[in-house]
């Protein structure tokens, strides 16, 4: 799913929009404490593409994302009077790492409001960065309640709220990674690709390569369970999606900001947005970690994703950002799973047997190939088994063996369902 920003617009311009100089005064302004990150050369992307594709690698700052830059940034704006009256945010786990060590390095007292699932990885590196000066409070079951949260907060303490993305400030922070990348290449790149959630660095890359570069593009990824940006810019004002995939955690934000949409759709045809499947994050984040050694989360994958789904220009120059790697080691069992899924080589069925001895045998000698291997299997009714329904999960060892093995199953006499992803009996598995 892709979305062209020049057409069907309907936003009114920024008040005040941000520009590139502003985020030039943001450069200057972090610089004591945010890393400019490397921009290193991939040939295996390279070589899969046929264009020259470098990584923004934002996951080896201090805080392991980009969060930092547009936290500092605000933070380093803040009166005396704004800072002593304490500081809140909410987030995912990336800005509230920024946030902390921002409230660390000044010497400010935050708290901080994440969602439930937030994983624990993330959770426990927020109170590394922040130690003494952060509160953390976990609740709810999705970002934009705990943004809810915090708002609430802000309301009864008069504390000071720091957002993650829909604040001018947090945009021109995160808009210096563009302003390093112009300064890390001898020539600007052809296309910069980038992740969305909440939108603030988009805007900010985009505002600035705007400016500073004479003809470099902005393809913007959201994952596909949470294409909030997409759905601003097809409704012509940010709205509120009823359901999100909070896979890609990072990522998973229910409602564009107000700011970052008027700074992209007023952006033109420079950028288009597009979308890509979770289990084909999960790929990337795989061979990312196998290939090349770089841990990212689900959210720091989408650019790597979208370059492999997209159609580069041959020998064109592209920059791909790695936003983030506060990736929990206890989820990688999930993402095997919904690489393998994604790959076509896991599936999963519904096996009838037919009531009498020895079908299940059948079932292993007769249907099942020489290359499939069964992963996972369960009968229904635990006090009916060799002859009831089973829940059976195979993995193939390609994805063409599918079609035989659905056409062996066809021929048995033992009914067998396959359970499509998405379908509400699937859900169960994941």
């Amino acid at each position: 799913m892709t979305a062209d920003l020049s057409k069907g617009s309907r936003v009114s311009p920024l008040a005040a929009p941000l520009t590139a100089a502003d985020i030039d005064e943001a450069a200057e302004r972090i610089s004591g404490v945010v890393t400019c990150s490397p921009l290193q050369f991939n040939e295996r992307l390279s070589e899969a593409t046929g264009a020259n594709v470098y990584l923004k690698r934002e996951d080896l700052q201090a805080v392991r994302s980009y969060k930092v830059r547009g936290a500092f940034n605000l933070m380093a704006q803040l009166s005396p009077e704004e800072l002593a009256a304490g500081v809140v945010c909410s987030s995912a786990g990336n800005h509230a790492q920024g946030f902390a060590m921002a409230c660390r390095s000044m010497r400010t007292h935050g708290r901080v409001y994440v969602p439930a699932k937030t994983p624990k990885q993330k959770r426990d590196r927020i109170r590394y960065h922040g130690r003494e000066f952060i509160e953390l409070i976990a609740g709810g079951s999705t970002y934009d309640l705990a943004a809810a949260a915090a708002l609430d907060d802000v309301a009864r303490t008069g504390a000071t709220l720091v957002p993650p993305y829909d604040d001018l400030r947090t945009m021109a922070g995160q808009g210096t990674i563009a302003a390093e990348v112009l300064d890390q290449l001898d020539e600007e790149p052809d296309l910069v690709i980038v992740p969305v959630g909440g939108g603030g660095c988009i805007a900010g890359i985009t505002t600035y390569l705007a400016e500073r570069a004479s003809s470099t593009s902005v393809l913007g990824v959201e994952p596909a369970g949470a294409a909030s940006m997409i759905a601003a810019l097809a409704a012509g004002e940010p709205v509120t999606l009823d359901h999100v995939d909070q896979f890609v955690d990072g990522a998973a934000v229910a409602r564009a900001g107000a700011l970052p949409y008027a700074a992209l759709a007023a952006a033109g045809d420079m950028v288009a947005l597009t979308t890509v499947d979770e289990g084909a994050v999960c790929t990337a984040m795989l061979d990312l970690y196998q290939n090349d050694g770089i841990i990212a989360e689900p959210a720091g994958a989408l650019s790597v994703t979208a370059l492999l789904e997209a159609d580069i220009e041959p020998g064109s120059t592209v920059v791909c950002l790695i936003s983030g790697g506060n990736n929990d080691v206890s989820r990688y069992n999930e993402v095997v799973e919904r690489s393998l899924v994604h790959l076509g080589l896991k599936h999963y069925f519904l096996v009838d047997f037919p009531q009498e001895p020895g079908a299940l045998r059948r079932f292993l000698d007769e249907v099942l190939g020489p290359g499939d291997d069964i992963t996972l299997f369960e009968y229904v009714k635990r006090n009916n088994r060799e002859t009831g329904e089973a829940l059976c999960g195979v993995e193939l060892s390609a994805a063409t063996d599918l079609e035989g093995l659905l056409a062996r199953m066809q021929d048995s006499d033992i009914h067998v369902e396959l359970l499509e992803p998405g379908s509400p009996t699937y859900r169960y598995l994941t």
